[in-house]
């Protein structure tokens, strides 16, 4: 299956312009054989979390809907973050995945909120770690600071997720941590691990890119630069089940002396 990774730099608020390069991007990666698109984490809106409820309504009667058609044109998965709320007005940093058919949309509420940026004071942590059913296999989300809490995506190999796709605004100052740990994240677990950053500066943070690819045995199998491009790469699901096979770290756990 080929997956396609959308890096680019995200403009604060600016959810038209921001939407048209997603759409851009969808639209290329449909062209080139991508049955997965994978745009960065709050893509429509950056981390303006002032306007939290604004933007929450945006991604409800016009971002999502958007997404929606070029999904159901082209045929294939988008996965990505935005800002939503429940009918109790709480916003979430929501992890989105949409398909061509006509299933709701499914979402992953990021459960693991990141102080520096603010979201734990303007936002509401998610409290469910799903697992999603996908033509192509068993498929979980994660976003950005998640990345630092390996028992999420150990939690995610035992309920069966063969991938986890990952979006993200990681800094360019951090960027050997997030080269590690999406690395180690596939190795330990033994699946693939699907990782989009954006790029470009917001509020004096520089993002550092270098979306990646790993498969189950940790080999990077495609990894942007720093600047904004639509990244492809060739997965084979057989890999997992080989890499379970010859390793199977996975049974020989004994979470009892843990």
């Amino acid at each position: 299956m080929r997956i396609a990774l959308a890096q680019f730099d995200v403009k604060s608020g600016e959810t038209n312009s921001n939407l048209a390069t997603a759409s851009e991007y969808v639209t290329l990666a449909a062209r080139r054989g991508a049955k997965l698109v994978v745009l960065p984490e709050l893509w429509s809106s950056g981390y303006d979390l002032e306007r939290c409820q604004m933007h929450a309504q945006v991604s409800q009667e016009k971002v999502l809907p958007a997404l929606t058609k070029l999904a159901r044109r082209y045929h294939l998965h988008i996965a990505g973050s935005v800002l939503k709320a429940n009918a109790r007005r709480e916003v979430f940093n929501s992890a989105v995945l949409l398909d061509p058919g006509a299933r709701p949309i499914r979402v992953y509420r990021k459960i693991h909120l990141f102080g520096p940026m603010l979201e734990n004071h303007f936002l509401a942590p998610g409290n469910k770690t799903p697992i999603f059913q996908l033509p192509f296999g068993a498929a979980a989300l994660a976003i950005c600071y998640d990345l630092r809490f390996p028992e999420l995506f150990r939690k995610y190999a035992l309920k069966g997720a063969r991938l986890v796709i990952l979006c993200a605004q990681w800094p360019a100052s951090r960027l050997e941590h997030w080269r590690t740990l999406v690395r180690a994240r596939a190795i330990e677990n033994q699946f693939f691990v699907v990782a989009c950053n954006r790029t470009g500066r917001s509020q004096g943070t520089r993002f550092g890119g270098h979306s990646m690819v790993v498969d189950p045995w940790g080999n990077v199998l495609r990894e942007g630069a720093g600047d904004a491009a639509l990244l492809t790469a060739d997965i084979d699901f057989r890999a997992v089940d080989e890499s379970r096979s010859r390793i199977p770290s996975l049974k020989d756990r004994r979470p009892a002396l843990y």
